[in-house]
């Protein structure tokens, strides 16, 4: 019988998880073909028991285990630390609010079963905020041109993997993780399944414009230098752009003789072209700074404590 891991980051979920971890046992508690264990990852929630709540499901429920981070890693490196812990054939990745129903999993696996290695949940109708859904669209949208990412492959958080690529996954030390990225660089059978989509139990999300530019830059820095590269493009345009009006310029001094005028628009352009300079030089910056903390062998996540229902409490370092 196989055995299913489901790997759920949890971040100020006090309320919704034990919602979660209901419905999952619900569904597969007496499934005739898969076993599974639910693997709950508290990133250091800074708002509510999270912790207290999921030490105590793994406590009562024997396939629940809790894992506690020593500091907030953010959701990617959440679900690394869950992974590294997993023990299933498949590995399901879900949200803790309530909104993944756990009774679509069982779509997710069916084409696991037929071969494919990633499958990805494709929403109906998506009951996020317009915020939340844009945000999704963009970086969809920046999957596909800075990653490679097929077109006609819809990316979104709740999604099943075989343990060939998890264990690939694993192997990656990049101190800034990128799940989808990860996902991308190691298969291309990735399929999606159409899935419900359901509204929020309790609360606001914890997606914020601040963690949508981070999630960016972790994926697109760390997979991509495809920046770099509009940058020396965009430079080399501006840069000809300046030498033929240059030309001009003189020419008609030349020909004319036309004073030279125009403060406002000199200074308009020093404007402009110091901001792109500058913009460019924090990038690159970027780049820099992420390849000197990689080096340092920053972890992608430190796992403080481990309980489960059957073995008690561990404590384990990533």
């Amino acid at each position: 019988m196989k055995k299913l891991s489901f790997v759920i980051p949890c971040y100020n979920s006090e309320k919704t998880i034990g919602h979660v971890v209901a419905e999952i046992d619900a569904v597969f508690l007496y499934h005739d073909q898969y076993e599974y264990e639910i693997i709950l990852v508290n990133d250091a929630s800074p708002k509510d028991d999270t912790g207290g709540v999921i030490k105590r499901l793994a406590r009562e429920n024997p396939r629940v285990t809790a894992v506690e981070l020593s500091k907030n890693f953010g959701q990617d490196s959440a679900l690394m630390a869950g992974y590294s812990v997993s023990e299933g054939d498949y590995i399901i990745s879900l949200d803790d609010d309530g909104q993944n129903p756990a009774s679509e999993a069982v779509k997710l696996l069916q084409p696991l079963e037929a071969g494919w290695d990633v499958v990805f949940g494709r929403y109906v109708h998506k009951k996020h905020s317009a915020f939340k859904n844009f945000g999704s669209s963009v970086n969809d949208k920046m999957a596909q041109i800075l990653l490679n990412k097929p077109k006609e492959i819809r990316l979104c958080s709740y999604f099943a993997m075989n343990r060939f690529v998890v264990d690939q996954m694993l192997k990656d030390r990049n101190s800034f993780p990128y799940i989808w990225g990860l996902i991308l660089r190691t298969t291309n059978r990735i399929t999606n399944v159409v899935i419900e989509h359901r509204v929020r139990e309790e609360g606001k999300s914890n997606f914020t414009l601040v963690k949508c530019l981070k999630v960016w830059m972790n994926g697109f820095i760390a997979f991509s230098v495809k920046p770099l590269r509009f940058s020396a493009i965009m430079g080399t345009l501006v840069a000809v752009g300046g030498f033929l009006y240059g030309i001009y310029v003189i020419a008609r001094q030349l020909l004319y003789g036309e004073p030279v005028a125009g403060w406002s628009s000199m200074m308009t352009a020093i404007l402009l072209l110091g901001g792109v300079i500058l913009m460019m030089l924090g990038l690159l910056g970027e780049y820099i700074g992420r390849m000197n903390i990689n080096l340092n062998n920053t972890p992608q996540f430190i796992i403080r404590e481990i309980e489960t229902g059957d073995y008690g409490d561990c404590s384990s370092d990533e």
